[in-house]
C-alpha cells in the first residue's frame, strides 16, 4: 500500500505538494494527471527516492521492487534483446555467475545456480523479452541490432520494453505512448491491464487512460485528489465537484459583499462600530473558496484559407517509396476540401511515406501527383520540431512568416497556443517537446492551409491542448489527413478511415474497434507463419461472432453534416468580431478627440456636446455587440464541445 500523510514537497521556491494525504492500495492501476509543471514527475522522483519530502511521511508497504521507465537511452553496443533482458538484474547476476562457474567447472556452484535460474523462470525469459519487443513494433530481425543503431523514438520503445520486463511491485510510467503508434498503444493497453502489480501512469491520452486505469489521481493546487474510474469518469465527477464549488463560492461572495456593505456604511458610526468590527473579524476568518477556473488556457482555430481548389490533390496509379524500392503500389485517390481521413495500418506499412509523398518531400517512383491551383499544405511531423530555430522566439518565428503584420496581432494569435506575455519572447531552444509542438502548430495555422497533413500531432501535447486541437480541427474548413495513436482525436475529427497495409491503400469502412480486431487477426496469421500475407478482405475488418451492426460510415457522414451545420454560427461570430473591432476603433477615435484639452474651450462647446452624445451611443453599441458576441461564441463553443463528446 502507498500512503502519504500530511506530505509537503518543495522544489526550489515552488511548493508542489502541501500537507496532502493519499492512500493507494496494492494492485490498483492509477492514472496521474495535472497541468504541466504541477509536480507529476517530481512525485515520481519522490517515490523513487530521488527527492525527499519537506514534511510529512511516505510509506510504500509491499512495494520494494519499483520499475521506472527511463526517458533517455545511451548509444550502446548491446543488442536490443540483451538490453531488454538486462532489466532483470537478478537474472543477469545468476547468468553471469553461471558463466564463471562453468569456466571454473565448479559443480556445486553450478547446481545451486541452476536451481536459482529455474526459480527465476530463466528458461522462458528470452521468449518473454522477444514478445515484448514484438508487441512494441520491433521486427524479429532487429532484435540483434545494437542499441546505438536505433533512432531516439525507437530507443524509448526499448526503454519501455526493458521496464516492462523488470520484475516489479510498483510500475511507474511517464508518457509511455508518446513514441508509439496506434498498434503498439493497443498492445500496451492489453499488457498493462494484465499487470499484477500496482501501476502509476502519467498520460495525456484519455482513451488509453480509460482502457487501463481503475482510478484517476489529479494534482491541482498542491493537493492530490483521487477519483474512482477512468478519465471519462474523472471528468464527470470533477465537473460536479467544481459546479458545487462554484455554487459555494458565489454564495460566499454574496455574504462577503453583504458584510463589506455593512462595514462601509456603519464603521464610522459609534452605535454600529462594534458590529462592524465583528464583521471585519468574520471576514478574516472566513475560508476563502477559490473560484472554479476550468477553462482551457488554449483557444485557437485554423483560419479559413484565402483560396480553395477542388480537388486539392489527385494521385493516379502511384508507386510510393524510397529510391527505386516501392512500399505502396497502385495508389489512386482524389482529395476534396471537405474530406477528413484517418490513416490506419501496422507500423512500417507506409503511412508516413504516403504523407511525405502528398507533401512533395518524397518523389513518386511511378504514377502521377496532380495538385490543385490553390493547394496550400499545412504539414506537421515530429522532425519539424527539431527544425525550429533554437535562437528565435515564437514571436520572431511568426514575424519571419509575416514581416508586415503588427506585433500585437501576432501576440494575440500566439496567446491562443499558450504563448502569452514573456513566453512569446522565450527562445525555442529552451522549450519542452510540448511547447515546440504548440509552436509548430501555431506556425501551420497562421499560414492558412487548405490541406492539413498531420503525422502524430498529439505527441508531447497535454490533455487541454489535445482538446483544443480537436475543437480546432472540427471547425477547419479544408481537408484533413491524420496519423495518430490518440483514438479520441481520431474519433472526433475524421469521417473516414483508410487502411495502409500489405503495399496497398484502401478504404476501411468500419471503426477503430474493428481495426483492433483486424490487427489481432493479422497477428494470428503471422503466428501461423504464413509466408505470403493474405489479401485484405471485408472479413478481416470485422470481428468474429455476434457484434452490434451499425452503419459507422453513415454516422461519420452525419457528424460531417453536423459540423457543416455549424458554419452559419461560425460566420455570425466572425461577422460580430469585425463589427466589434470597428466599434472599438470608432470609440477610440471619439475618446482621442475628447482627450484634446482644446475641445473644452467655449468656442467648441457644440462640438463637445456632439462628441459626448456620440461617445454614449458608441459605448451602448459596443456593449450590445459584446453581449451578442459573447452569446454567439458561447453557443458555438457549446455546440463544438457537444460534438466532441458525441460517439462516432
Amino acid at each position: 500500500m502507498m500512503t502519504l500523510q500530511q506530505l509537503t514537497l518543495q522544489r526550489g521556491d515552488q511548493r508542489l505538494l502541501e500537507k496532502t494525504n493519499l492512500r493507494i492500495h496494492t494492485g490498483w492501476k492509477v492514472g496521474l494527471t495535472g497541468a504541466n509543471g504541477s509536480g507529476k514527475s517530481s512525485l515520481f522522483q519522490l517515490l523513487l527516492g530521488q527527492l525527499q519530502a519537506d514534511a510529512g511521511e511516505l510509506s510504500l508497504s509491499g512495494m520494494s521492487r519499483i520499475a521506472h521507465m527511463a526517458q533517455e537511452v545511451e548509444a550502446l553496443d548491446l543488442s536490443a534483446l540483451d538490453y531488454v533482458m538486462a532489466g532483470h538484474q537478478a537474472l543477469q547476476q545468476v547468468t553471469e555467475a553461471l558463466k564463471v562457474a562453468e569456466k571454473e567447472n565448479d559443480l556445486d556452484a553450478l547446481a545451486h545456480l541452476h536451481g536459482q535460474y529455474d526459480l527465476l523462470q530463466g528458461y522462458s525469459k528470452q521468449a518473454e523479452a522477444e514478445q515484448l519487443l514484438a508487441g512494441l513494433g520491433f521486427e524479429q530481425d532487429s532484435f540483434c541490432r545494437p542499441v546505438r543503431q536505433f533512432s531516439g523514438g525507437w530507443r524509448i520503445r526499448l526503454s519501455l520494453a526493458r521496464t516492462l520486463f523488470m520484475p516489479s511491485d510498483l510500475l511507474l510510467l511517464d508518457e509511455p505512448t508518446n513514441h508509439l503508434d496506434l498498434d503498439a498503444t493497443l498492445w500496451l493497453e492489453g499488457w498493462l491491464r494484465s499487470y499484477p502489480g500496482t501501476l502509476l501512469l502519467i498520460s495525456h491520452d484519455r482513451d488509453f487512460l480509460d482502457q487501463v486505469v481503475t482510478h484517476l489521481l489529479h494534482l491541482e493546487n498542491r493537493q492530490l485528489t483521487l477519483y474512482k474510474g477512468g478519465y471519462s469518469d474523472f471528468e464527470k465527477q470533477r465537473a460536479e465537484r467544481l459546479a458545487q464549488q462554484q455554487s459555494l463560492y458565489e454564495k460566499q461572495q454574496r455574504e462577503v459583499a453583504h458584510m463589506q456593505d455593512f462595514i462601509r456604511r456603519f464603521k464610522a458610526k459609534a452605535t454600529k462600530a462594534r458590529q462592524a468590527q465583528s464583521r471585519i473579524k468574520a471576514l478574516e476568518r472566513m475560508e476563502k473558496i477559490a473560484p472554479a477556473h476550468v477553462d482551457s488556457p488554449f483557444h485557437f482555430s485554423f483560419p479559413a484559407a484565402d483560396k480553395m481548389s477542388d480537388p486539392l490533390v489527385v494521385m493516379r496509379e502511384a508507386e510510393l517509396g524510397y529510391d527505386t524500392t516501392p512500399i505502396l503500389a497502385g495508389v489512386g485517390f482524389t482529395l476534396h476540401p471537405d474530406q477528413r481521413i484517418g490513416l490506419l495500418g501496422p507500423n512500417g506499412a507506409g503511412k508516413s511515406t504516403l504523407i511525405k509523398s502528398l507533401v512533395g518531400d518524397l518523389s513518386l517512383i511511378a504514377g502521377q501527383r496532380v495538385t490543385g491551383e490553390h493547394l496550400k499544405i499545412g504539414y506537421f511531423a515530429q522532425h519539424q520540431l527539431e527544425a525550429l530555430d533554437a535562437e528565435a522566439s515564437p514571436l520572431l518565428h511568426l514575424q519571419r512568416l509575416s514581416p508586415k503584420e503588427s506585433e500585437q496581432s501576432l501576440r494575440n494569435f500566439l496567446g491562443g497556443f499558450g504563448f502569452q506575455g514573456d513566453d512569446a519572447l522565450s527562445l525555442a531552444g529552451r522549450f519542452s517537446g510540448g511547447e515546440k509542438a504548440r509552436l509548430a502548430l501555431a506556425m501551420i495555422a497562421w499560414q492558412k492551409p487548405n490541406l492539413l497533413l498531420l503525422d502524430e500531432p498529439t505527441n508531447h501535447l497535454d490533455l487541454e491542448m489535445r482538446h483544443a486541437l480537436t475543437l480546432a480541427l472540427q471547425s477547419f474548413t479544408g481537408a484533413v489527413l491524420v496519423v495518430s495513436h490518440d483514438r479520441h482525436l481520431l474519433t472526433h475529427t475524421v469521417d473516414d478511415y483508410w487502411l495502409v497495409a500489405d503495399g496497398q491503400v484502401c478504404e476501411f469502412e468500419e471503426d477503430l474497434a474493428a481495426y483492433e480486431q483486424w490487427l489481432k487477426n493479422r497477428l494470428t496469421r503471422q503466428k501461423k507463419k504464413t509466408k505470403t500475407p493474405a489479401p485484405m478482405t471485408t472479413a478481416d475488418f470485422s470481428s468474429p461472432g455476434p457484434v452490434e451492426k451499425t452503419d459507422k460510415k453513415r454516422e461519420r457522414q452525419l457528424a460531417a453534416q453536423r459540423r457543416q451545420a455549424l458554419q452559419p454560427l461560425r460566420q455570425k461570430v466572425q461577422k460580430l468580431e469585425k463589427e466589434l473591432n470597428q466599434a472599438q476603433q470608432q470609440l477610440a477615435q471619439t475618446e482621442a478627440q475628447m482627450a484634446d484639452p482644446a475641445i473644452y474651450q467655449e468656442s467648441h462647446k457644440d462640438q463637445l456636446k456632439t462628441l459626448v452624445l456620440q461617445q454614449a451611443e458608441q459605448q451602448a453599441m459596443l456593449e450590445t455587440l459584446e453581449t451578442e458576441w459573447l452569446e454567439q461564441s458561447e453557443a458555438l463553443e457549446t455546440a463544438l464541445n457537444l460534438l466532441a463528446q458525441e460517439p462516432q
